[in-house]
């Protein structure tokens, strides 16, 4: 019996299914390894020591590369003198300062932990300054896992959801409409608009918002007096460091970080203007380990790196050669496939596939040489991608097309 078999067998034993949530393997296909032992760069390694190049960069956090210097360094320090206090440490301060300068929209700065935290926390600014309840969301868009947005209706009630009004993504008329459905007596009931940066619903092609939608989100949100909520927990750090709608031009009034935000630490921010300070003070959102300096640390190391290289560059070229590379391999192979997203964060389709059968085979042969992506979730490309490890995973994507056509035959 295998490592990762054994530990599925005793983790079975004492946890609820034997794991929970979108890093259960049973969830991605039989070939995936469920428990990970080390990360090193762009390369991780599972419980029975096979080694990957990266391409899920732990489902986003890890930006920099696995166990980076500069972050571990800065986490080691901090430990030294203490994590969890009575209160934060001056690197709450130090941290809070650099992203206002960082994020042109930022005039201050909430912390949490988790992207769930973040987005939850937004909703309840805009509650607090609007005096309203509904929130337009575009339909299967995800947003984190508490009651109001989890993808799964089990341990939920109805009441929970029930001030969600739908569109959607990229259709600005169906916002519109959707907004015109929570006029009352009083004018409009709607506190928030909240979207992801760029459409990455899983099991779907990924789809780049239109400067036409996002221009009129932000005009609709002005309009009808609602604040604009931009869920940048996904996208945040890899397309613009001042945040993933800087290059349409469209701020938002509060924007959700976390994921890459400390390459691996658990932090979550939100970002608002200085008309939504006020409010934000009035809400009650916090946790016993939200203040932690050795996260805040990992965030301001970073933040600090990213400037420092040029990591939203780095990753851009390494996503482009990967999509080259991926694109070419496809067609000499005769599949056609898509590749959605934004290079940084990719994910490549195959036609006709409805099923995803031909997606989990070749994904499961990209596993079995050497290359750990994903079948229905979107990738993710790090700083620490050098060409050389984006032709070694091609080498892997390369064997693995030709293992799917000896299977299924080219299209």
């Amino acid at each position: 019996m295998s490592i990762d078999a054994s530990l599925r067998d005793r983790a079975a034993k004492v946890v609820p299914g034997g794991m929970y949530g979108h890093l259960n393997a049973a969830l991605h296909g039989p070939a995936y390894p469920q428990f990970f032992t080390r990360g090193e760069g762009c390369r991780q390694f599972d419980a029975d020591g096979r080694e990957y190049v990266d391409l899920m960069c732990s489902w986003g956090p890890i930006i920099l590369g696995h166990r980076h210097p500069a972050v571990e360094e800065a986490v080691a320090a901090q430990l030294a003198t203490g994590d969890c206090l009575n209160g934060p440490g001056p690197v709450f301060v130090e941290l809070a300062e650099l992203m206002v300068e960082t994020i042109p929209q930022a005039d201050w700065v909430m912390f949490s932990k988790n992207g769930t935290d973040a987005t939850t926390q937004a909703l309840m600014v805009a509650r607090a300054a609007t005096g309203r309840t509904k929130v337009l969301v575009a339909h299967g868009s995800y947003h984190g896992a508490d009651p109001w947005c989890t993808p799964s209706l089990a341990g939920t009630t109805p009441s929970e959801r029930a001030d969600l009004i739908e569109f959607t993504y990229n259709d600005l008329a169906g916002a519109e409409a959707a907004a015109a459905g929570a006029e009352g007596p009083g004018g409009s009931d709607v506190a928030a608009i909240i979207v992801t940066p760029f459409k990455h619903d899983s099991f779907e092609d990924q789809e780049l918002a239109t400067p036409e939608f996002a221009r009129g989100l932000r005009a609709l949100a002005d309009r009808i007096g609602a604040a604009l909520v931009i869920d940048d927990v996904r996208g945040g750090w890899r397309l613009d460091l001042g945040g993933s709608w800087e290059t349409l031009g469209v701020r938002p009034d509060l924007y959700a970080f976390s994921k890459a935000m400390a390459n691996g630490h658990p932090i979550a921010a939100v970002t608002g203007v200085d008309s939504l300070r006020a409010p934000a003070q009035t809400i009650y959102s916090t946790g016993s380990f939200w203040f932690n300096a050795a996260a805040m640390a990992a965030a301001k190391a970073t933040i600090e790196t990213l400037h420092a290289i040029d990591g939203v560059a780095l990753m851009e070229r390494a996503g482009t050669r990967l999509r080259q590379g991926l694109a070419a391999q496809a067609a000499a192979h005769g599949f056609t496939v898509s590749q959605t997203g934004p290079v940084q964060i990719p994910w490549l389709s195959f036609e006709g596939d409805a099923t995803l059968e031909k997606g989990m085979f070749w994904s499961a042969a990209c596993l079995e040489e050497g290359v750990y992506l994903h079948p229905w979730h979107n990738w993710f490309i790090s700083a620490a991608h050098t060409d050389d490890d984006i032709d070694r995973a091609l080498q892997g994507t390369d064997a693995a097309f030709a293992r799917l056509r000896a299977e299924f035959g080219a299209d």
